[in-house]
């Protein structure tokens, strides 16, 4: 077993001290991030020390690390290359980019080239449709890359350059992104002062401005209020809520009147924009319908089933269940045209055949 250092397990303490003493199991991806920026993946190591520090067995732990793509399960390059090859960027020329940069050093998808410096895959979608053909290094964005751009970046970076993004801070090297993956702060100094924005990010916030448009009410300022302060404002909303006279009712049993203007003294309840400053109209709950109509309502057409946009049909109408010896003779019927499957064993389960197999086997050694 890798014996991590004195330094990473007081970062795990760190990391573990976080959260609750009843829930340190949420500790377990910043754990996974803390020991691949040690070995540079998540070793059969890394789980094992990930499993003892949080009382977790080693599969419970393996099935998270499988799961997610960041944790890397084999040694991994300085510089992890992905290209987005979905649909988006693929139509603008990222399919390209990506085999030119394969052929180019040598490697196919989650493989290092031999000098350890580059790991390249290609990505199914990296949330950046409108800056496509989109490649990241170590998940910081180059923008709209062309081939010969993606080339002279994976080339900087073998000469040892670390090429500047085109959005977010300089780039560091794998195990240095998972340590702030593992939630500590890049210490480079004037790290995360560069970078910036993209334009096309900035988009609404320039339309805005422009037209002059903003959140009424909205000042910056405003401090987020601490839970305390948060559960006491509620507790008081519950109590001024509580504290409002019950509506009186009519002397003759009739609803009492709640209505505006437009419906006072009828008896009829006011309308829902009075109430709650909503103007869509009421609508039942999809729930006052039986299993049956909502399963025909939803279900796909087909010969059988009337569904509501088919022309010259109607949805099932509500009915009186059938009786409990209809439902019997229907049950009866399904059994018998549905006999159970028989004992005898399928094809290629005879003895003879197994017999044959074992000692075919037994020649060949």
């Amino acid at each position: 077993m890798t014996v991590f250092t004195e330094e990473t397990r007081e970062r795990a303490r760190e990391i573990i001290a976080r959260y609750p003493a009843d829930r340190s199991r949420s500790a377990l991806l910043p754990l996974l991030h803390l020991v691949q920026s040690e070995e540079g993946y998540v070793s059969p190591a890394g789980v094992e020390f990930c499993a003892d520090v949080l009382g977790l067995n080693k599969a419970q732990v393996g099935a998270v690390a499988t799961f997610y793509t960041m944790y890397k399960r084999k040694p991994t390059g300085d510089y992890l290359v992905s290209v987005c090859t979905n649909t988006m960027c693929n139509v603008l020329g990222g399919q390209e980019v990506y085999d030119t940069l394969a052929e180019h050093l040598g490697v196919g998808h989650d493989e290092t080239t031999a000098d350890g410096k580059i790991t390249l895959e290609h990505a199914e979608c990296l949330a950046a449709c409108d800056y496509g053909p989109v490649m990241t290094v170590n998940y910081d964005f180059f923008d709209g890359v062309d081939p010969q751009g993606a080339l002279g970046v994976v080339e900087e970076l073998r000469a040892g350059g670390r090429p500047m993004p085109t959005r977010g801070a300089r780039l560091c090297t794998l195990k240095e992104m998972a340590v702030q993956l593992a939630g500590f702060a890049d210490e480079r100094e004037g790290a995360v002062a560069d970078g910036g924005p993209g334009e096309a990010t900035l988009r609404g916030l320039r339309l805005a401005e422009q037209h002059g448009i903003a959140v009424p009410g909205f000042d910056p300022n405003t401090p987020i209020r601490s839970k305390a302060e948060a559960d006491q404002a509620a507790a008081k909303a519950k109590a001024a809520e509580a504290a409002k006279p019950e509506p009186a009712k009519a002397a003759n049993g009739a609803r009492p009147t709640t209505g505006t203007a437009g419906n006072a003294g009828t008896g009829e309840p006011a309308p829902a924009a009075a109430v709650t400053g909503s103007t869509a109209p009421d609508v039942k709950a999809p729930d006052g319908k039986s299993p049956q109509v909502r399963t025909a309502e939803t279900r796909q057409p087909d010969a059988r089933t009337a569904v509501p946009d088919a022309p010259g049909t109607k949805v099932p109408a509500e009915t009186t269940p059938p009786a409990p010896r209809d439902a019997q003779k229907a049950a009866a019927a399904g059994a018998a045209a549905n006999p159970p499957a028989g004992d005898g064993k399928p094809a290629g389960d005879e003895a003879g055949a197994q017999e044959r197999n074992l000692k075919e086997a037994e020649a060949q050694k």
